[in-house]
C-alpha cells in the first residue's frame, strides 16, 4: 500500500519514527498517538527500515532531507519501484515554446511503460516544484515575458558642485523563463526615465520579449483597471516600435508580478546592500557600480537548480527573443488640444499651425525634443520643428485660408466689427493687435480674450481700460486685463501728448480689411 502522504506533516512523520525506534509502542498505538492511519505508520516504518534510518540518523537529518528520503515519489512502492523522472529536466523543458506537461508525460511513458500515470506524474511534479523559490515556481515560456518595476529603495547621489544629495530610483527588469536580470539607476520615475530604462533593458538582453508586464505605475499606465488598463500613449508607441505587447499586472493580484518582486528583492540584497557604504557623485558612477554587481548576480549558481541566470539565458532564452529594431525608439510625448479660431494649437506657450479647415476640432500632438507632429483621427496633418519660445507662432503658409469664405466663422473684419460695438478705443486696440502680427490670424486669440473681458467687467470698463492701454502704448491682452484687475480703468488718464502714428512695413491699417 502506498503511503498517504497528503495531509501528514513532517513533524508527525518524525514523531512516528521516534516512537517506533523507542520500541515501547505498537504501530496501532503510534497511529492513535499521532492521529494517522495504521497503514500509513506501517508504510513510513517500512521505508525507514529500507533506508536504515536509526535514532542517530533521525536526529541528524533535517525535515527537508527526511522528506526527500521518505516521500513516495522518491523510492520503491509496495509491489516494486517505478522509474523516477528527472524533475529538473521536466521543469526546464516546460519553459521551451509549445512544450506541455502532457507531452513530457507521454514521452516519459514511452520510455518507461511501467512508470507513473498522468495524474501521479503531474502531482509529483507539483510537489517537487513547491520546494523551489517563489519566483521559480511560475512557469514562463522562453522569450515570452519581461517583468518591470522600480525598487522600493533609492540610492543617494551627491552633486559635486553644490553638495546637494539627490535620490536615484532603481529600475529592475527580469525575463520570465531564465530570471536573467537587468537594473539601472535613473533620477526619477518620469515617463522619459521609464521609457529610457525599457530601451536599455532591451539592449542589455539583446532582444525583445513577446510581452512586457509592468506594475500599474503612473508613468506607464494612465488608468489602472483590472480588465482594461489604459496605457500611456508614449508607452504604447514604444511597445509598437519594438514589436512587443504591454499587459500590466492586475490590481491586487500579487502573483502577476511575483517574478519582478522577487527580482527587486534580489537586486536590493545583492546590489544595493553591497553599495550601502559607498558614496557616489554622479549617476554614471552609480550605474557603473550596478553593472559590475549585476554581472556577478547573473552568474551566481542557483541553489536548487543547475546553472545560473546567465547560463539559462544563453541556452534557453537568447535565441527566442525578437530582434532589436534598426533604430532605438525616440521618446515622444502626447497631448490633446483643440484648434483655435486662429488655426493654431498651443504647446508649452508656443503656437503651431494646422490646416484652417480643422478650426474647433480636437487633435493630438506628438512631440519630441526636436519635432512636433499634429494628428487628426490618427492621420498626421502637420509637422513642425520644435520651438521653445513662448508667445511666438510657427505658421506654415499652406495652412492659411486663401480667402475668407462665408462659411468660416471668424475673419479680421468680424472681430473689428465686434470690437466696434464695445467702443472706439476697444476697436483701436484690436486693430493694433491684428496689424502688428505677420498674419492677422495670429492675433485672434488676444483679440477674443480682450472682447470676452467685456462680459466679466462690463462694456464701459473695458472701453476705459482700452483707452488707457492705447494711450500708454500697451495694446496687448495681458495689459488690458491687468488694468481691469487693478482698477486702473477708473483712474484719470495720464497727461501725455498725442501718441505718434506708428509706421512700419508690416502694418496695414484698417483700410486693408475693407
Amino acid at each position: 500500500m502506498a503511503m498517504k502522504r497528503k495531509g501528514v506533516s513532517m513533524r508527525k512523520i518524525r514523531e512516528i519514527l521516534r516512537l517506533a525506534l523507542s520500541g515501547e509502542l505498537t504501530q496501532r498505538k503510534i497511529a492513535r498517538s499521532c492521529g494517522v492511519s495504521r497503514p500509513s505508520v506501517s508504510e513510513y516504518l517500512r521505508r525507514a527500515m529500507e533506508l536504515k534510518i536509526d535514532a542517530g540518523e533521525l536526529e541528524k537529518r533535517s525535515d527537508e532531507e527526511l522528506e526527500c528520503l521518505l516521500k513516495p515519489e522518491n523510492g520503491a512502492k509496495s509491489g516494486g519501484s517505478r522509474p523516477e523522472p528527472d524533475w529538473r529536466k521536466v521543469y526546464e523543458e516546460l519553459k521551451k515554446k509549445s512544450v506541455t506537461l502532457q507531452l513530457l508525460w507521454e514521452e516519459y511513458k514511452e520510455a518507461h511503460p511501467e512508470g507513473y500515470q498522468r495524474s501521479q506524474f503531474c502531482e509529483y511534479f507539483s510537489r517537487w516544484k513547491k520546494k523551489l523559490d517563489v519566483s521559480l515556481r511560475q512557469t514562463h515560456r522562453a522569450g515570452e515575458k519581461m517583468f518591470v518595476d522600480y525598487a522600493g529603495q533609492t540610492v543617494p547621489v551627491i552633486e559635486p558642485e553644490t553638495g546637494k544629495v539627490r535620490q536615484a530610483e532603481i529600475f529592475v527588469a527580469v525575463l520570465g523563463a531564465s530570471n536573467y536580470t537587468f537594473s539601472e539607476a535613473a533620477w526619477d520615475q518620469s515617463l522619459e526615465s521609464w521609457i529610457g530604462s525599457h530601451i536599455h533593458a532591451f539592449e542589455y538582453f539583446e532582444g525583445v520579449p513577446e510581452i512586457v508586464v509592468p506594475d500599474n505605475l503612473k508613468a506607464g499606465v494612465s488608468k489602472a483597471c483590472r480588465y482594461e488598463p489604459d496605457l500611456n500613449p508614449t508607452y504604447h508607441e514604444m511597445a509598437v516600435h519594438y514589436g512587443t505587447a504591454v499587459i500590466p499586472a492586475r490590481v491586487v493580484k500579487p502573483k502577476d508580478k511575483a517574478k519582478v518582486e522577487v527580482g527587486v528583492q534580489i537586486v536590493e540584497r545583492w546590489i544595493l546592500a553591497a553599495l550601502r557604504n559607498r558614496t557616489f557623485f554622479s549617476l554614471a558612477e552609480l550605474n557603473q557600480a550596478i553593472s559590475e554587481l549585476l554581472e556577478k548576480l547573473n552568474t551566481r549558481p542557483f541553489k536548487k537548480l543547475e546553472g545560473s541566470r546567465k547560463s539559462w539565458f544563453e541556452t534557453m532564452e537568447r535565441g527566442v527573443l525578437k530582434g532589436l529594431p534598426a533604430e532605438p525608439y525616440v521618446v515622444a510625448k502626447w497631448k490633446k488640444a483643440r484648434v483655435n479660431i486662429d488655426y493654431h494649437v498651443e504647446l508649452e506657450g508656443h503656437y503651431y499651425s494646422v490646416p484652417y479647415s480643422l478650426v474647433h476640432e480636437e487633435v493630438e500632438l506628438r512631440y519630441t525634443a526636436a519635432t512636433v507632429e499634429i494628428l487628426f483621427r490618427g492621420k498626421r496633418i502637420a509637422s513642425h520643428l520644435r520651438d521653445h519660445r513662448k508667445g511666438r507662432h510657427s505658421t506654415q503658409s499652406e495652412h492659411r485660408p486663401k480667402s475668407h469664405h462665408q462659411y468660416l466663422e471668424w475673419t479680421p473684419s468680424r472681430i473689428l466689427s465686434w470690437a466696434g460695438t464695445m467702443g472706439e478705443a476697444t476697436q483701436k486696440v484690436t486693430e493694433t493687435i491684428l496689424t502688428s502680427r505677420e498674419h492677422p490670424e495670429q492675433g485672434y486669440r488676444s483679440c477674443l480674450g480682450i472682447l470676452r473681458l467685456g462680459k466679466l467687467y462690463g462694456r464701459d470698463r473695458l472701453e476705459a481700460a482700452c483707452q488707457r492701454a492705447h494711450a500708454i502704448g500697451a495694446a496687448r491682452y495681458k495689459s488690458v486685463r491687468s488694468i481691469l484687475e487693478k482698477g486702473l480703468d477708473r483712474e484719470a488718464l495720464p497727461e501725455t501728448g498725442a501718441t505718434p502714428a506708428i509706421v512700419h512695413t508690416n502694418l496695414r491699417g484698417a483700410g486693408y480689411y475693407g
